[in-house]
């Protein structure tokens, strides 16, 4: 099982991004994924998520202004990132599971696999 994540990098305050979890080596259309993100000194928290079915979850300080999406034909979600603000800086992770739909708890302890992570800095 692998997790791949990319399309970090560095963005002025209200810029945009895109990242990308492209997975292998599991039936990608059952599975659950979500993204996490964990800034220094913070705890990791969930983002978003997206079921195999297309439910999906925002968490309130990106509600609005990122978008979760998934292209099981080609194993890979997305999320895009717009009106960026400082706050937003973090390690982005991506994050499956087949025991849990969306939207349930984003809870670490919830998801089985996880990517590697991309590193996302909104500053000016």
């Amino acid at each position: 099982v692998q997790l791949q994540a990319s399309g970090g990098g560095l963005v002025q305050p209200g810029g945009s991004l895109r990242l990308s979890c492209a997975a292998s080596g599991f039936i990608f259309r059952y599975y659950t994924i979500a993204w996490f993100r964990q800034a220094p000194g913070k705890e990791r928290e969930g983002v978003s998520c997206i079921s195999g079915s297309g439910s999906l979850y925002y968490v309130d300080s990106v509600r609005g202004r990122f978008t979760i999406s998934r292209d099981n034909a080609n194993n890979t979600v997305y999320l895009q990132m717009n009106s960026l603000k400082p706050d937003d800086t973090a390690v982005y992770y991506c994050a499956a599971t087949s025991h849990f739909s969306c939207p349930s708890p984003l809870k670490v302890g919830n998801y089985d696999y996880w990517g590697q992570g991309t590193q996302v800095t909104v500053s000016s």
